[in-house]
């Protein structure tokens, strides 16, 4: 059976999503639909696009990731499909993919993308606002289902990208980047814990508080203190013990984390 992932800023107190997937399973009904997040920052493209691009990569080849992170939504902006690597995407052509694609550039897997413009494969009646369900869903659903992705349009090379953040190198250590809260007000950054070797001689400072040394797991600390340990897929994370290091701090994707390593 297919899988069909979901990431969305759209939140759970209204009908979106689940409308969403009436649309998906109308169309292909013998889909499996995976939830990644519904709790992206609203319009913020950025958080939606490293939720994404860190999910992915555990679901097998020829799954379906839907990610609807829309801002632009009713304006010029193109609707989009890809094949990236081994699995394919459908969104806004807004930069929301630009770390999978790059990711997929460095591994040099297939890279191939289409403007959504075959209105056979989307609902009747397509909305400004709500193209999530009009438009996207039902393309989703069709490759899902085993349509070709050169039958949704014609093919594009030129995806929009967005800056990403990466850890800088410097002087005393590096310059990193909060790149995404969780529900626990843990922030996640770039910089990968492998760069540090020595992790008690480090420090970590953000937005005018500092955390000394890497932890091994939360329970580490007392409640209420904050700490750097390395999350779960090997990336510093600031955090709070019991608490929220976002409402601690105030922090949110792309502040700057300084990273000073001593001799």
């Amino acid at each position: 059976m297919p899988i069909l992932t979901l990431t969305t800023d759209f939140g759970l107190k209204d009908g979106f999503v689940g409308v969403m997937k009436g649309v998906i399973w109308g169309i292909c009904p013998e889909a499996r639909i995976a939830d990644l997040s519904h709790s992206v920052a609203p319009q913020n493209v950025l958080e939606g696009a490293f939720v994404l691009a860190r999910a992915c990569p555990f679901f097998p080849p020829g799954t379906v990731h839907l990610a609807v992170v829309d801002p632009g939504v009713g304006t010029e902006r193109r609707p989009l499909a890809a094949r990236l690597g081994d699995h394919f995407f459908v969104g806004p052509d807004n930069g929301l993919f630009t770390p999978v694609i790059e990711a997929t550039e460095r591994k040099g897997g297939a890279l191939d993308f289409v403007h959504l413009t075959n209105p056979r494969y989307w609902l009747p009646d397509v909305s400004r606002t709500f193209h999530g369900r009009d438009l996207f869903a039902p393309v989703a659903a069709h490759l899902a289902g085993g349509v070709p992705l050169a039958e949704l349009g014609p093919a594009i090379t030129d995806p929009v990208r967005i800056p990403l953040p990466h850890p800088e190198k410097t002087a005393s250590g590096w310059n990193a980047h909060v790149t995404g809260v969780d529900s626990f007000g843990n922030l996640t950054t770039d910089l990968p814990a492998s760069a540090l070797e020595r992790r008690e001689r480090v420090l970590f400072r953000l937005l005018g508080r500092e955390v000394r040394g890497l932890v091994d797991s939360y329970g580490h600390e007392q409640p209420g203190a904050l700490v750097a340990l390395a999350d779960s897929q090997g990336f510093v994370e600031i955090a709070a013990v019991n608490g929220s290091a976002a409402q601690l701090l105030g922090a949110q994707a792309g502040d700057v984390v300084e990273v000073l390593i001593s001799g």
